[in-house]
């Protein structure tokens, strides 16, 4: 279970280099050289490693900075922690669709599935409407600030419920706790 130079390295090749620096001040092109010593990378992973294991997430990785630009809310989180959170969240996926946990007809926030596929089962629905004379509408909502408002035990028994480690969790429940902006 423990994480691999793998996971890193690719988790951070798909990173933007252009993007603003976080609260740390690090932005990933920064971080991509840091990793490129070895000895870092080590570091890095052995401190996700830990914090895995023990089931802790740092205070420091839980602050997170807004700021506006280009007419919204952005916000920033540690850069090396949400590096963590990237490989954390491929692994998480990983296991809840092999293990069939989220529905097939799921789209929005996996890997593979876009707003392509989503417009294409869209216009499947609607043209399956008209074939059998049924009129279609949709609702849509948003749900970016749902996180926030999410149930913490609950995800910690939906997470139970999926299979996952006790420590991982335990590493959640954690995750949750004392998180500020």
């Amino acid at each position: 279970m423990l994480f691999s130079e793998e996971e890193f390295t690719s988790a951070i090749v798909k990173c933007n280099n252009l993007s603003t620096p976080s609260l740390d001040k690090l932005a990933w092109r920064h971080l991509k050289h840091i990793l490129k010593n070895k000895s870092c990378l080590k570091n890095i992973i052995d401190i996700a490693n830990v914090c895995l294991n023990i089931g802790y997430w740092p205070f420091h990785f839980k602050i997170l900075y807004d700021s506006p630009k280009l007419f919204r809310l952005i916000v920033y989180l540690n850069t090396r922690g949400k590096l963590v959170k990237k490989i954390i969240s491929d692994r998480l996926q990983f296991q809840v669709i092999s293990n069939n946990f989220i529905h097939q007809s799921q789209l929005g926030g996996l890997k593979f599935k876009s707003t392509t596929n989503t417009g294409i089962a869209l216009t499947y629905f609607i043209h399956m409407g008209w074939i059998r004379n049924i009129p279609t509408s949709i609702l849509t909502f948003d749900i970016s600030q749902f996180f926030l408002s999410l149930n913490h035990y609950l995800l910690t028994l939906i997470l139970e419920k999926a299979g996952f480690n006790s420590r991982v969790v335990k590493f959640f429940s954690n995750y949750l706790v004392s998180r500020r902006t």
